[in-house]
């Protein structure tokens, strides 16, 4: 499907102003301008950490991006990809190999929008309108087809996106659907949200928040344990640091400004 099909695809995300969207919450959080006042209602009722926790995770996404173009993969397939902000995915990509490629995949009509405005001229990278429970869409679509090469490692990223997806989804599946379809040493880079560190006066504040969180968003957020992304992962091999809190995911300290936050996990594993 070309790009100017999907404009008039009547099968695409439609914009809904009345309830809050995470990607447009987490533009907001990383103070971007592509939300609305409903997105930043929700954002500021949630914890106090959340804009520390969304840098945080911002950081970890590029740090990863770094070092898996390092290794020599030049193809993305960034999932949940949200509203591109500076420092994106094939910008960091490309201050390794300009040649690389990225699929961006999102079914938030803003995000998808301004994407698709954003990249309109460079036929290395693409936007792709689908929910990435869906991975048999994804994988059909024609950007991934034209973009990348399954024959070829891949670089799967499920940057901050996993907690919205509930078990009955079986995010386990999911994942399984993406990787199994890579070449061997294809890598997954994967952030989650958990309650693992929470103290008993955090689980009460993160209770009210996520009461709120719910009320504006039509979103469930899943918070896992450390064992729960070990699942999730099975099969594929831990690149060291193995599963650790985002910002201690092979720091840059030179890149951003220090941060400790101890909500969200980071992870990068290869397909043997």
């Amino acid at each position: 499907m070309r790009r100017d099909d999907m404009a008039e695809d009547p099968t695409r995300s439609v914009l809904d102003t009345s309830r809050a969207n995470p990607a447009r919450i987490y533009d907001y959080l990383l103070g971007g301008a592509h939300n609305f006042e409903v997105d930043r209602r929700a954002g500021d009722q949630m914890l106090p950490t959340a804009r520390q926790t969304a840098r945080v995770n911002r950081g970890f996404l590029r740090r990863a991006v770094r070092f898996l173009a390092e290794q020599g993969i030049d193809q993305f397939l960034d999932l949940g990809s949200g509203i591109p902000t500076v420092g994106n995915v094939h910008e960091i990509a490309r201050q390794t190999n300009p040649a690389a490629r990225v699929v961006y995949v999102d079914n938030e009509p803003v995000a998808v929008a301004y994407a698709q405005q954003l990249l309109a001229e460079d036929p290395q990278t693409e936007m792709v309108d689908a929910d990435v429970r869906d991975p048999d869409a994804v994988w059909r679509s024609e950007a991934a087809r034209r973009l990348l090469d399954p024959d070829r490692p891949i670089a799967v990223l499920l940057a901050a996106v996993l907690h919205f997806v509930p078990d009955a989804d079986d995010p386990a599946g999911i994942v399984a659907g993406y990787l199994d379809r890579t070449a061997p040493g294809s890598c997954l880079a994967l952030s989650h949200y958990t309650a693992d560190a929470w103290q008993a006066d955090q689980q009460q504040d993160a209770s009210k928040a996520g009461e709120n969180y719910q009320r504006n968003t039509s979103t469930p957020v899943v918070p896992r344990t450390r064992a729960e992304l070990a699942a999730l992962v099975a099969g594929l091999e831990l690149v060291p640091p193995g599963i650790t809190w985002a910002q201690d995911w092979r720091p840059a300290a030179a890149e951003e400004p220090p941060a400790t936050v101890h909500d969200i996990y980071a992870l990068v594993a290869r397909r043997p």
